[in-house]
């Protein structure tokens, strides 16, 4: 890979889709993923063909395919595993670029090479992504650091992606046949919300000041971990931060289900939890940003966005929530029309209004122990924006607010890695703490309130 090879212009960034075939790109994908002969092998070339491009486009396209990686699939049903596991790639095997080019970026941004830079550094990548790439390092203090290094050119390609209003728009419309309900979806919305988190990713200096923010607010805590940056060695382009070992996802899944099972309320606390405590959302739940421990902790990995909601905005979440699990249709309605998200003369009808709620975004609150799984995942992802199903009337009155947007979005994203844990927990309960002041439900909720309460004796 070089600078030249991240082109910039509309044609090159939209080539990894056309060069899927001599077609137009709807139909070069459409006839990739859906195309005949309806074999396995077929299939698989296709998925594999399809991954690489978007992999090797870097950027927006990626980052996109890296959405399209975790969620559920509903094309040629017994061949969902094929595109899951192609596309899984995006996640942490992406392909790299050369370490001559990795150096020279060092270089450039640090003033030196990595062998002067650092006492030592790995000239094999631990992890390539969609904007950069991982090495390990050491410091000249004997400090174990991951060391990511952005590659060249991709800034200004993604700053030509974003100005392309309707790259991400086509991109989502030819990958309807995925994901259950994303053809019902405002697609131009969707495009928008993903294209303001990709254009924060880029510069690694806010990134840094979101991963430290973050840090202080878990520093010790007792199964949140967060990597300390190294602010002298970090610039726009350059992000240096503790090296962090355990196991990734694809790994994680092999692990025995109560350990699942704990790293899944981990995952549940810090994101719920987190916006409810610290009104900030850590927006990029995909499972390449975790590293998973045998002690039943997890690291929280890439802090390229994070969004920050406001005191109304939780408080109106909340209230949604508890009129939800109330039963209480009168009430959500009243949230929602005071939020401006429905009109209260042309309402829809109340039932939809809450069965939406109920089995979409509180999904979670039935029975518990409530166990995650692909099958509970695919509803929700169905229902979240299907408007000719059985919520079609609510949903086509509904005006959400771009930050329900966001949650809607990311909470899917919760859901696909917890369904592939099969995980099973207490998770109304939970909640219970944090909107109720209801007592620990758990082992690890004692833990969670005992630090947060000496958080704020500190």
């Amino acid at each position: 890979m070089s600078e030249r090879n991240i082109r910039s212009g509309r044609v090159a960034r939209t080539a990894p889709l056309v060069g899927l075939a001599g077609r137009t790109a709807g139909e070069a994908v459409v006839g990739a993923l859906r195309g005949r002969p309806r074999d396995a092998a077929y299939h698989e070339r296709a998925a594999a063909r399809y991954a690489e491009r978007l992999g090797r486009s870097k950027g927006v396209l990626m980052k996109a395919g890296q959405l399209l990686s975790f969620v559920s699939f509903s094309v040629e049903g017994q061949y969902q595993p094929v595109y899951q596991q192609a596309l899984a790639r995006l996640q942490d095997d992406a392909p790299p670029m050369p370490f001559e080019m990795a150096a020279g970026m060092v270089e450039a941004e640090l003033g030196a090479p990595p062998s002067r830079v650092f006492a030592e550094f790995d000239p094999e990548p631990l992890a390539a992504a969609s904007i950069g790439q991982v090495h390990r390092a050491l410091t000249h203090d004997g400090r174990r650091v991951a060391v990511k290094v952005q590659y060249p050119g991709v800034e200004k390609a993604i700053k030509a992606d974003l100005a392309n209003t309707e790259l991400l728009t086509t991109f989502f419309q030819i990958s309807r046949g995925l994901i259950p309900g994303l053809g019902r979806m405002d697609l131009r919305a969707l495009a928008a919300e993903v294209a303001e988190r990709i254009g924060e990713e880029v510069d690694y200096l806010t990134e840094a000041d979101h991963q430290r923010e973050f840090a202080e607010a878990y520093r010790g805590h007792p199964f949140v971990r967060v990597p300390e940056v190294v602010p002298e060695l970090s610039t726009r382009r350059i992000l240096t931060m503790d090296l962090v070992k355990g196991k990734s996802f694809r790994e994680a899944l092999e692990a025995p289900q109560p350990l699942r099972d704990q790293w899944s309320e981990v995952l549940f606390r810090f994101y719920l939890g987190g916006i409810r405590r610290l009104r900030l959302f850590h927006a990029d739940p995909h499972p390449g940003n975790y590293v998973f421990h045998d002690d039943g902790t997890v690291t929280f990995l890439d802090f390229g966005c994070v969004k920050r909601f406001d005191e109304r905005i939780v408080q109106r979440m909340v209230a949604a929530a508890e009129a939800t699990i109330a039963g209480d249709a009168g009430a959500l309605m009243e949230v929602l029309i005071g939020a401006g998200e429905l009109d209260r003369e042309d309402p829809p009808p109340r039932e939809e209004v809450l069965g939406w709620w109920t089995r979409t975004l509180l999904a979670w609150t039935a029975p518990q122990p409530f166990t995650y799984s692909s099958e509970v995942e695919a509803a929700v992802a169905r229902q979240s924006y299907d408007i000719s199903g059985e919520f079609g009337g609510f949903l086509r009155k509904w005006r959400p607010d771009p930050e329900m947007m966001t949650l809607t979005r990311i909470g899917l994203g919760m859901n696909a890695v917890l369904a592939r844990f099969q995980a099973t927990g207490e998770w109304e309960r939970i909640r219970h703490e944090w909107d109720r002041g209801g007592p620990p439900a758990t082992p690890l909720g004692e833990l969670d309130l005992a630090f947060w309460d000496g958080a704020h004796a500190r």
